[in-house]
């Protein structure tokens, strides 16, 4: 299968090619950067765009228009821009558009665990922890490890969390993503890394996932590669390829 690459010159798609190069049913066959034309890229029949948050939906469109599959590392993605995507896949049935915000199959599995506790416990917080170049907080995977949690203490009709705090400075609870607070550190040397803190009286339930090389992302990221011709149409998350 023929691969390019959108963002070549960045950590994450310099990964992406050494694994394509690596993989014996994979070929590389174009990288693109800022400022290259996106032409070479046409004989792909899958791209992987890990670039910026800025240019990602500009390069979904490209992919749609020219009927390539795109599978797509870039974070930011709020609810908004998922649908979006999801109204501009439409007009392009037989092309797969697949989004994710971590690669990581231990963080996947980390926000599966997440939504199977997240009834059971009275308080939970997110604590994610990445490397002081990131440029987006709180991670993609932390808004959307919130959400699910949030989304699945709803279905089992769990109250508010307590929280009796009425003076604080601005930003010391983090971010409310659907009623779940998130916390970001950016700090050197690190890559990235996320806790699920549940706790109930008498009780506490960390889940954490560790990624200490970007080579950890590459085997989920060659796994939606090879899904997305046998699935058209938008795939959010890396749970259905994994049959989670």
């Amino acid at each position: 299968m023929r691969i390019a690459v959108f963002g070549v010159l960045g950590r994450m798609g310099q990964e992406v090619c050494r694994a394509v190069t690596a993989a014996d049913d994979l070929e590389l066959v174009a990288g693109v950067d800022i400022g290259d034309s996106k032409e070479v890229a046409r004989s792909a029949q899958v791209i992987v765009d890990f670039t910026h948050p800025d240019s990602v939906m500009d390069n979904i469109d490209w992919c749609l228009e020219h009927d390539i599959h795109v599978v797509v590392g870039t974070t930011g993605f709020t609810a908004e821009r998922l649908e979006q995507v999801r109204r501009r896949a439409a007009a392009k049935p037989a092309v797969s558009v697949v989004i994710a915000a971590n690669y990581s199959i231990g963080a996947v599995l980390m926000m599966h665990f997440a939504k199977l506790a997240a009834p059971h416990f009275d308080s939970v917080e997110i604590v994610e922890l990445h490397h002081a170049q990131k440029i987006d907080a709180p991670s993609g995977t932390a808004r959307q490890t919130a959400e699910v949690v949030a989304a699945a203490r709803r279905r089992a009709g769990r109250p508010a969390m307590p929280d009796a705090t009425t003076h604080a400075e601005p930003g010391a609870r983090g971010a409310d993503i659907a009623g779940v607070r998130v916390h970001s550190l950016r700090l050197a040397g690190l890559l990235a890394s996320q806790e699920v803190h549940f706790t109930s009286v008498g009780e506490t339930l960390v889940v954490r996932d560790d990624a200490r090389d970007r080579s950890s992302f590459m085997p989920g990221v060659l796994a939606a590669v090879r899904w997305a011709p046998q699935h058209p149409g938008l795939t959010v998350g890396l749970e259905a390829i994994l049959g989670l």
